[in-house]
């Protein structure tokens, strides 16, 4: 049976949306969730925290009449219990074989699906630059994304494909002209929402340095080069060239503030070296990360906040809500931006973990050699984004 294709249960079930969920483990509620997925979906990406219990039986062990009681004895019966798949249908039917059963429990909406589709925008409170700094977040996936306004002008940098209408209705609800949108490089884990956005557009941006690598489309956006910078009201971006991540890795400094990272730094890791040219070319790449964090990000003051396109579930957000942190802080906690560079490849080369799902296609679809509609794009990029170079945090190591 598909897992899309389950009858209605016979008893009536309570869900529960993703956001109010989030909100829930925000909260730090203690919440108890069954994982009806295949275990394979289940270890490579699911809901966890400090206060979740994740259990995971696959929905085919509830498909009988007579459900073996090893599975039930498994299922907590003194409190509530979420039950999730991928998309909503399997979690429905399990849940309404237990409440039949006595149990009290509920369905996630929309499954795995729903909880990649929360995105959330938080202010950054300590940027001081000209204009508000918000920083996106994607908790299913870690992705994050920047919108800068001022004076009547916005600008977005690293926006998804999959949140286009968001980021428009934001700008509309703010009532600000949304001017750019702009990459820091050809990204693995994810479908750019740089092109969709021209479409509808706003001026789409992508690193001159990055165009060698096949983008089959530069000719219909603006390139910007180290040293170039986009004007939004009174602040200004500039474009810094960081290569180390891939050749084209770009981040852009905002009013002097923020360094929009990308992946070359995270507040808990640095980038790998190893999605571009593989296992063979990454003692390389990591040298040239090196040499960009020496001589062009840890060179900015160290009030200068960071901010990369990704966050862990290593990462610990700052007091305001954001995966931020000052330069001088980081160089405090991560001996990684301390070492020598024999030491600094060594280490970052030592604990990768498994590249992106479905990361080939994903960099073909951004570099426009491959085709995808917005369902398959969403697809496409379910799940962890494991661009950092390391398993667990560098930081305060």
């Amino acid at each position: 049976m598909n897992a899309d294709d389950f009858p209605t249960p016979d008893v009536d079930v309570d869900s529960v949306d993703p956001e109010t969920l989030k909100d829930r483990i925000d909260a730090g509620e203690d919440v108890t969730l069954l994982d009806a997925r295949m275990q394979s979906d289940y270890d490579e990406w699911r809901i966890d925290g400090d206060n979740v219990m994740s259990i995971n039986i696959p929905y085919f062990e509830f498909l009988e009449d007579d459900i073996d009681e090893g599975v039930l004895e498994r299922i907590p019966d003194d409190r509530e219990v979420t039950v999730l798949c991928a998309k909503g249908g399997a979690s429905e039917y399990v849940a309404g074989t237990l409440a039949e059963r006595g149990y009290d429990v509920n369905h996630l909406e929309d499954g795995m699906n729903g909880w990649a589709s929360i995105y959330e925008a938080v202010e950054v409170e300590r940027y001081d630059g000209a204009g508000t700094l918000l920083q996106y977040q994607r908790p299913s996936s870690g992705c994050l994304g920047y919108l800068l306004y001022d004076d009547g002008e916005a600008a977005l940098i690293d926006p998804l494909r999959a949140f286009t209408d968001r980021y428009l209705d934001d700008a509309a609800d703010l009532g600000v002209d949304l001017q750019y949108a702009l990459d820091t490089h050809i990204h693995a884990d994810h479908i750019s929402g740089v092109r969709a956005l021209d479409d509808e557009g706003v001026e789409g941006v992508i690193p001159e340095a990055a165009v060698d690598r096949g983008v089959t489309y530069a000719d219909e956006l603006t390139t910007a080069e180290d040293g170039d910078t986009f004007a939004v009201g009174d602040a200004t971006i500039e474009t810094v060239s960081t290569p180390g991540h891939t050749t084209g890795m770009t981040s852009y400094l905002v009013d002097g503030s923020l360094l929009a990272t990308g992946d070359g730094l995270f507040i808990e890791s640095v980038a790998r070296p190893d999605l571009e040219e593989g296992d063979e070319g990454a003692p390389d790449a990591a040298r040239m990360l090196y040499e960009s964090l020496q001589e062009r990000v840890l060179t900015l003051p160290e009030d200068t906040l960071v901010g990369g396109a990704h966050f862990s579930d290593a990462a610990e957000p700052a007091e305001d809500g954001t995966f931020t942190a000052p330069i001088g802080e980081l160089v405090e906690e991560m001996d990684a931006l301390t070492m020598d560079e024999d030491d600094f490849v060594e280490l970052i080369l030592s604990d990768m973990p498994p590249r992106p799902a479905n990361y080939e296609e994903i960099i073909a679809t951004n570099l426009g050699q491959s085709v995808v509609d917005d369902e398959e794009a969403f697809t496409l990029e379910l799940g962890p984004n494991n661009c950092a170079a390391s398993q667990d945090s560098l930081a305060g190591d």
